[in-house]
Order: C-alpha cells, then structure tokens, then sequence
C-alpha cells in the first residue's frame, strides 16, 4: 500500500489533475490484459514476457520481465510510463527504473477487490477513465451476483495446490481465495501470512481438506502423491479439481471466468459430500 501511495504520489501534485500517458510499458503480463481490459491498448509500446492475452499482445516488443528489464531496448522505446506489480516487481528493480528517470506506477492485484481498483487507476493515467470505469463496474457488479447466487450454501474447506514440489498454497489475501469465499467455500490455510505459503503435506493432511484444486497447467497428476492418504476427505470425496489456467493464473476481470470453474466444482464437491454420507453404514 505505502508503494502504491508513493507511485501515486509522484505521477501527480496534490490537487492537480493526473497526468495523462501514452507510451506505457507493463513489466506483468496481468498488467498487460488489464491495460487492454481498461480500453487502453494503443497507448502500450512494451510487454513483459509471457504477456500472451489478449492475442495483440504477441506482437509488442518485450523489454523483459519482473526481475530483468532491457534496459536499452526500454530507452529505444521512450516510455512515459512503466506499470509495476507490487506483489511482483521487486522493490530494488523499481527503485533503479525510478533512479533512471522512469515515471513508475506500482499497481496491486492481490485480492479480487484490487481488480476493479487496478482497472480504474490504469484507466485515470492513460485518458480512458469512462471506459475502464464501466469495466471495474461490471466486473465488480458481477462478482456480486455470484456472491449472492452463492450465499447460504454448505461451507466446504478447500485447498489450493500452487505448487507440488515445493508445496505452496494462498493465504486468505489471495485472490484466489477471494474465489473460494465468494463460491461459499472456505481456504484451509486462509490465516498464514505471506501471499503464497509454504506448507508441509503433515498441515495439509491434519486440516483435512474437502476439496482439493489447482491449476489445469499442473498437469493430470497434480494430486498424484495425496493418494497415500485415502482417509483425507477430499480423496473420500473424490473431490480433486484442476482450475483453468488461463483464467485463474492472474488477477484480471478473466478471474469471473475462473469463478465459473470454482463454483462449479465446489457445489460439486457438495453433492459428493452428500452422497457419500448417505451412503456410509
């Protein structure tokens, strides 16, 4: 948050009207789709890698990553504007592009009410306000309809598979979690600190999950090793769901999309859940 107060804080004086810019650069690809998102795509001259959404992002040139920025081909590109990810950037590489002389906007996409407030701010400093305003608006009008759709269902515990080896999960800031609380379900390991956890196969056999998810780029045996516990329920249940990727992999308004898919397979978990107690002697 101080990062962000900073950035702003620099791109315009107290009481002044935002600075308008249009030669911008996103060092995430979740900076580029939602740049495109909030109508603003013309005025990107650089991506990051792996921006690949929307597909006229393929044909920008990339000036790096997060953590490595061509800095040559950044100055061949004069832009007058570089998007950060606050929980990606870090603070050392956007304290250089700063000290270079860069006008530097960090932006937050941590959890899902980010998105909205992502998509406003990119909206204010490119001179697409009205448009990127309507986005925010029915993506977060969206989100609370699925809330309400949602409300009142039986709770289940999930958790969500970042990584096997290691093994990582997502805290209750998550956006991820954001969508398991928005579908009625709850994260079993919603109160670590830190965004993306580390945690040991023991915690996540002794918080017994009921539902096992995680991204479809993890391949069919993502939940592979967990079958050495078949008291778990989520392996009682059968309840092991692979998400999209592309729609649940970064924090832009194709995470309504990913909802879709976690709603889903939580009321399936659901109704699995029933069936099996009816069934038990």
């Amino acid at each position: 948050m101080l990062a962000c107060l900073s950035a702003c804080s620099e791109n315009s004086a107290p009481g002044e009207p935002d600075a308008t810019y249009s030669r911008v650069v996103t060092l995430a690809p979740n900076l580029t789709e939602l740049v495109y998102a909030a109508g603003a795509g013309n005025t990107l001259v650089g991506v990051s890698a792996y921006s690949d959404y929307p597909p006229e992002a393929l044909d920008l040139p990339i000036i790096g990553d997060a953590f490595v920025v061509d800095q040559e081909r950044l100055r061949v590109l004069q832009p007058d504007l570089l998007l950060v990810w606050q929980s990606g950037t870090p603070e050392h590489v956007v304290d250089e592009l700063r000290h270079a002389g860069y006008t530097v906007e960090v932006i937050r996409t941590r959890g899902l009410e980010d998105v909205a407030g992502a998509l406003r701010r990119i909206g204010e400093l490119t001179g697409y306000r009205e448009e990127a305003a309507r986005v925010a608006s029915a993506f977060t009008q969206e989100l609370r309809s699925i809330r309400e759709r949602h409300a009142g269902r039986d709770d289940v515990r999930v958790f969500y598979q970042v990584s096997r080896r290691p093994l990582y999960t997502i805290n209750g800031e998550h956006f991820v979690s954001g969508l398991i609380d928005l579908c009625g379900g709850s994260n079993v390991f919603a109160d670590l600190d830190g965004l993306a956890p580390s945690v040991d196969v023991e915690a996540v056999v002794e918080r017994n999950p009921e539902v096992m998810l995680a991204s479809s780029d993890a391949g069919e045996d993502a939940f592979a090793e967990w079958h050495r516990w078949p008291h778990m329920a989520a392996n009682q249940y059968q309840n092991r769901f692979l998400m999209p990727a592309d729609a649940i992999g970064r924090a832009t308004p194709r995470l309504l999309l990913a909802a879709q898919a976690v709603c889903g397979a939580l009321q399936q978990a659901r109704e699995r859940r029933s069936l099996a107690v009816k069934e038990a002697p």
